[in-house]
């Protein structure tokens, strides 16, 4: 099974965005939890990345999980550091929405995570999720370590084969293990909580993990 290449279609190094070395300023707890969306985290806690398009949906997707404790979104996967939401729109940060999650393994398995990743959304579209199109709505997993890397590939290939018998084509997922997670804005932060009847493309295609 053939994995999405971040570099297919995406902009080279030198034409992306400069960025800057100063970091978003976000607020201390998550809305929902009320647990912080900064490390450092408690020492039971894990950490993943998750990219399934517009990422106002997909960090609701998460929160309502029991056993996450916090979740923040951002960018991830490109090369400008420290992007706005409007430059990572324009496609030259390299840059995809994503969610990261912070999760106790006692309460929910990694496992189970990657299962509400792949029912969430349509991880066969590339460079869009739904009406959402860039580089920036691409479906991408970024591991913590070594073990979650294993376990996001061997579970692609399972969710590939129940794809398939839909009529579904080739994954389009980027699985790697985690690049520099930026904090998007803070009115990005638990968004669809700050507006309860605000835009969530997800869509799955049906399959059950």
């Amino acid at each position: 099974m053939e994995l999405f290449s971040k570099h297919a279609g995406m902009p080279s190094k030198e034409d992306c965005l400069p960025g800057r070395s100063s970091e978003v300023i976000i607020a201390d707890r998550h809305l929902v939890s009320g647990e912080p969306m900064q490390a450092p985290f408690a020492a039971h806690l894990k950490t993943t990345v998750f990219a399934m398009g517009c990422f106002w949906g997909t960090e609701r997707r998460f929160w309502e999980q029991l056993g996450v404790v916090s979740t923040a979104v951002g960018y991830a996967g490109g090369v400008t550091p420290n992007p706005t939401y409007e430059e990572t729109c324009t496609g030259l940060t390299g840059h995809t929405e994503v969610v990261l999650v912070v999760f106790d393994p006692a309460i929910i398995s990694y496992e189970d995570l990657l299962a509400v990743f792949w029912e969430s959304h349509n991880p066969t579209q590339g460079m869009r999720q739904g009406n959402d199109r860039g580089s920036q709505y691409r479906s991408a997993i970024y591991c913590s370590d070594k073990q979650e890397l294993q376990a996001a590939q061997v579970s692609a290939k399972d969710v590939q084969e129940k794809l398939s018998r839909l009529g579904f084509g080739q994954i389009t997922t980027e699985i790697a293990l985690a690049s520099t997670f930026y904090y998007a804005e803070d009115y990005h932060q638990q968004y669809l909580i700050k507006n309860p009847t605000g835009y969530c493309g997800l869509k799955g295609t049906g399959i059950s993990c």
